[in-house]
């Protein structure tokens, strides 16, 4: 990393701090806000609520049709009685909060602009051709399985590698059982997605206090779709994600001892768009810090992605050709667009 790198995220994590008038001067070369419809905002949006208990019992036909109904309306749906025990959610929320009030210097040992690293950390930035700033904050790193992985982990908290790794073995029993329920929900095998994993990849965001700004906008992170199967989420109480559902934006406020479970554009492609990707973004709060848990569910490299052969047919004609995960996650950093409009690449050609 370059010296003005080093002092670029310096910068942006003492303002964070609590830092007046740093001169912000990173910019993100990936991201584009995608062109949307005028929406309007629902403060009390409908969120479908799936009962996993149920789905593991004697309804879980009638479950996976109610899976199957919120992917192909809404995209996404919260899930209750999942399984992970309260105590596991309050010590990873408050693990991230910990790591996320460490000194600068501490944090910055993971920062790294590689997106294939095992472990970095991403700081916000300032778009100065648009003139808003986007103030999220994510430790990302890979944890499946964590024994692989949890040396590379920060070891400052002195909890963190254990209530973490704690967590992730939990939510990624949640993430196999819901793959299989939405694979049941196309008419699939329960284990036709589940072929396909590789890993599991989890985002700890922060997202600090908004902070005074002369500029038009901030963002805690601009719309955008995520680039895997499913994403699982688990927000504490303060609100801030906001998804696309009827051309209105929708607040999805936190559903306490729930976990929120949208599409990406992986199983937009596998399902031949019937499940569609779901346009999100998070807002700030201007007088509290929130912290989420992104848990990103996502194929291995080498694994088909396309169309499943059962949901084409002559009336259902395949709208992707197939390629691998590889082929996907490479252009994905080699074009300028942050929606599901990526997998236009992969569009089969109109005669």
């Amino acid at each position: 990393m370059s010296p003005t790198m080093v002092q670029q995220a310096e910068d942006h994590l003492a303002l964070a701090a609590g830092a007046k008038n740093v001169p912000y001067t990173y910019t993100d070369p990936l991201s584009e806000v995608p062109t949307l419809p005028v929406v309007e905002t629902s403060a009390d949006g409908s969120t479908p609520i799936i009962d996993m208990e149920a789905l593991l019992g004697p309804q879980r036909s009638e479950i996976i049709q109610q899976i199957g109904l919120a992917c192909e309306k809404n995209g996404f749906f919260a899930v209750k009685n999942h399984g992970i025990p309260e105590m596991k959610i309050n010590n990873m929320l408050d693990t991230a909060k910990e790591f996320f009030h460490l000194p600068v210097e501490e944090r910055l040992k993971f920062r790294s602009a590689d997106p294939n690293s095992v472990i970095r950390l991403v700081t916000g930035f300032e778009d100065k051709t648009r003139n808003i700033f986007v103030s999220r904050q994510s430790l990302k790193f890979h944890c499946h399985p964590v024994e692989d992985y949890q040396n590379h982990w920060p070891s400052n908290p002195l909890s963190f590698r254990e209530k973490v790794g704690e967590y992730c073995a939990s939510v990624r029993k949640v993430e196999v059982a819901i793959l299989e329920a939405i694979s049941e929900s196309l008419g699939l095998e329960r284990d036709y997605i589940d072929k396909t994993l590789k890993g599991h990849y989890v985002s700890i965001n922060y997202y600090p206090a908004c902070p005074e700004s002369e500029l038009d906008a901030t963002f805690g992170v601009r719309t955008h779709t995520d680039p895997t199967l499913i994403t699982i989420l688990m927000q504490d109480d303060v609100p801030g994600l906001q998804v696309i559902n009827d051309d209105k934006w929708i607040d999805v406020n936190p559903i306490p001892n729930s976990v929120v479970v949208h599409v990406g554009d992986m199983l937009q492609a596998l399902s031949n768009c019937r499940y569609k990707s779901l346009l999100h973004q998070a807002i700030v709060n201007c007088k509290k810090e929130r912290v989420s848990i992104a848990s990103y569910c996502y194929p291995s490299d080498d694994a088909m992605i396309g169309p499943a052969k059962k949901l084409t047919d002559n009336d259902h004609p395949a709208i992707y050709k197939d390629f691998t995960y590889r082929e996907f996650h490479e252009s994905m950093w080699r074009v300028k667009c942050s929606t599901a409009k990526r997998l236009d690449l992969f569009k089969v050609e109109s005669d």
